[in-house]
């Protein structure tokens, strides 16, 4: 039986495998022992890739909506073409901001898809391109830009002696920012880090995985990282714990920071964050005094209320505490198969990626975000908002919007409208089911692809080229395929860093990633050449910190506008006698997210050996409220807000305190089925509200950290629900 080396994409870390085939079917997957990186570690997901491969319900040819509402094949060629003319009267009525495209998080597994997409926005003058980064964690990527970023780049979680982690549980979610634990393999480095002397501190509402690993477990109150993390910093300030040679030479705003502090003392912030003050502060003095390792976050810290704030103070501690690479270092992250460039010992200065200068939302004031993408949660409002600029054709791709982007219904109504609603996806999805094309794509083992969305979380120069390993089945493309054909048709060009795509004759893929590596730091043809037997190390490509230019100058901004006054707005907030702050109707818990380990957000839901670990999104509480619920395990619960509710299956959790309940997002049927929730779970994005909690800047709304109101469902509601 042939075995063939590849990574894994069902999730960002690419995981180096092995996959049996036999008779031109995948048989099974498992790690790559000889791997250097990865040493044999796959998840319970990516040993499925035979089953997503082979699935019954895949698509193997693109479907088009009949006139009696039904799908019926449709060659992938004739789709292009139809498809092209539509979208051609559309730009020709409506100008090319009509047209849409949306890029979820599975889009980001295939190396070509985003960067073509991306292109073909270029090229057509629309600048309507939405990604799932926009929904979830906007604030780490964009605003280093009204910082500035240390060019020798973060800490590497090899070499620290401290790590703290907020919100992010990457032994459950694989994913993890930079300086965190590597997402592969991840019990195992972080026990491994242990077990050298790494002090592990958590924060998070639940006691996790991570936090059972803990040094500190400070278990945050839903909501309130940001006091929590604003006392911890106003303690290591007065206590002179920051690296003040550090901030004296590259930071600026120090003073106005610690004024803006002032009424974050302990005692104030372990009371609104509902922890014990000696361990408030027992945190800030061992992730002060490290020396070295970083503070990180993941979703459940940044799509709560206050979010980029919060990333703002997890910023702020790690520059005055100074944990960077310095002059002579080894830089970790060196990112083989991205453009090169050098890392040095100075500061780079910040430069504005929204705002003026960039194109506008039609959408409660939003921007587009560093002139690539515009804010997805905005992105319902701008098709439903009749004028000039009104999106009316989107192309999903890699998505699912239904169950990802915020408020449901309005969702819902928004995909309904549009003239034009075009869906890449391997199966009738809860989105697809709205489309008017659904173009039925390769999957991985079935395409060339690199491993370029994991490069941020390598510390060392690793890189792989990926062949594919099966020969497609049925009449299925690649999703950079779909755009460079839609463009061909509408005669417009797909810009990439390398030049544009040819467009007088179809490039491989190979081609295609060449353009969009163009510059990188180890070419990609020797990277396919010698990584056919596995991925591989290249030493030659290792990065140290070098010295800073002549006469560079810029520094770190601590206070930017903006900051000092928001901090002195959450000082001011009412609290309650518990210190909680008021919630605009009567709630009874707050609601948080949280992953779950056999599935990626909405994929492997249809894959019945992932299904076998649980298919419903469970509503997590603690013991002591479902006894005041009058609730036992598995009964149906009604969680609501002001304007919509959900049907939860209740299960006991002792790892949350009471007043709080905890649901995975990304499942669901379309709808208020309670037939369904056992067996597909709920939307918990139709309990968010987009229109009035929301970041300024981002445009991201609160989808973490929500006030509810939870009720045993009325018998009757239920036993109709359990099908009886």
């Amino acid at each position: 039986m042939p075995t063939r080396k590849s990574f894994c994409r069902f999730c960002h870390a690419n995981c180096a495998i092995e996959v049996d085939i036999e008779d031109g079917r995948a048989l099974a997957v498992r790690g790559d022992a000889a791997d250097p990186l990865f040493g044999g570690y796959t998840c319970m997901k990516g040993r499925e890739l035979p089953a997503q491969t082979h699935h019954p319900q895949r698509l193997l040819s693109s479907l088009r909506r009949e006139a009696g509402g039904g799908f019926a094949p449709i060659g992938s060629e004739l789709a292009l073409d139809e498809i092209a003319a539509r979208l051609d009267a559309i730009r020709a009525a409506h100008g090319p901001r009509a047209i849409a495209t949306y890029c979820g998080t599975y889009g980001f597994m295939n190396s070509a898809a985003l960067p073509v997409a991306a292109g073909f926005h270029a090229g057509l003058g629309s600048p309507n391109l939405y990604t799932s980064i926009t929904i979830d964690q906007p604030a780490k990527v964009y605003l280093w830009s009204r910082v500035g970023a240390w060019l020798g780049g973060p800490q590497a979680f090899s070499q620290s002696d401290v790590s703290m982690m907020i919100g992010n549980n990457p032994l459950t979610s694989h994913y993890a920012w930079q300086g965190s634990v590597p997402p592969f393999s991840p019990s195992r480095r972080l026990r491994d880090a242990k077990a050298r002397g790494l002090k592990l501190i958590c924060i998070d509402p639940r006691r996790t995985m991570v936090a059972q690993l803990a040094d500190i477990h400070l278990q945050v109150r839903p909501g309130e990282d940001a006091p929590l993390l604003a006392g911890m910093l106003k303690l290591i300030l007065d206590e002179g714990l920051h690296d003040a040679d550090f901030c004296a030479a590259h930071v600026e705003g120090l003073e106005a920071l610690r004024a803006a502090l002032a009424g974050f003392t302990p005692a104030y912030a372990a009371r609104r964050a509902d922890v014990p003050v000696a361990d408030l502060v027992a945190a800030a003095r061992l992730f002060a005094r490290g020396p070295r390792g970083v503070a990180t976050t993941g979703t459940g810290a940044e799509m709560s209320r206050n979010g980029a704030l919060t990333e703002h103070l997890v910023m702020a501690l790690n520059i005055v505490c100074g944990r960077f690479c310095r002059e002579g270092e080894v830089a970790p992250f060196p990112r083989v198969l991205s453009a090169a460039s050098a890392r040095k010992a100075q500061v780079m200065p910040p430069k504005p990626l929204w705002g003026e200068g960039f194109a506008s939302s039609r959408i409660r004031g939003l921007t587009q975000m560093a002139g690539f993408e515009m804010p997805a949660a905005a992105a319902a409002d701008e098709i439903l908002t009749p004028g000039e600029g009104q999106v009316r054709a989107l192309v999903c791709m890699g998505g699912n919007p239904l169950v990802a982007w915020p408020n449901q219904r309005k969702v819902e109504r928004a995909l309904k409208s549009l003239e034009l609603l075009v869906c890449i996806d391997i199966k009738q999805s809860q989105s697809a089911q709205l489309a008017h094309y659904i173009i039925a794509p390769k999957v991985s083992l079935e395409r060339d692809d690199i491993a370029t969305a994991p490069e941020v979380f390598y510390e060392e120069p690793y890189a792989r080229y990926a062949e594919a390993l099966l020969q497609p089945r049925g009449d299925v493309i690649d999703e950079w395929e779909f755009f460079w054909g839609i463009a061909r048709r509408l005669g417009t060009p797909i810009p990439t860093a390398g030049g544009p795509l040819p467009m007088d004759r179809k490039p491989d893929k190979f081609e295609v990633l060449e353009k969009i590596t163009h510059g990188c730091r180890v070419p990609l043809a020797r990277v396919r050449e010698e990584t056919r037997e596995g991925g591989r190390i290249f030493a030659e490509a290792r990065l140290r910190v070098e010295p800073a230019d002549a006469g560079a100058d810029a520094r770190l901004q601590l206070a930017p506008a903006q900051v000092p006054e928001q901090l002195r707005r959450l000082c001011g907030e009412p609290l309650d006698e518990q210190g909680r702050t008021a919630h605009p109707w009567p709630a009874t818990h707050l609601l948080i997210c949280r992953r779950t380990r056999q599935f990626f957000n909405s994929t492997g839901q249809d894959l019945e050996p992932l299904r076998a670990k649980g298919a419903t999104n469970h509503a997590h509480l603690n013991p002591a409220d479902l006894a005041r619920l009058g609730a036992r395990e598995d009964d149906l619960l009604e969680i609501s807000t002001a304007h919509a509710h959900i049907v939860g299956v209740a299960r006991s959790a002792a790892d949350l305190k009471p007043g709080v309940i905890s649901m995975a997002h990304a499942f669901g049927a379309r709808g208020d089925d309670a037939a369904a929730v056992r067996a597909f779970g709920a939307s918990t994005n139709r309990l968010v509200d987009d229109e009035s909690d929301y970041d300024p800047i981002t445009g991201a709304c609160r989808q973490t950290a929500i006030a509810v109101r939870v009720r045993v469902l009325p018998a009757n509601a239920a036993a109709g629900a359990k099908g009886e």
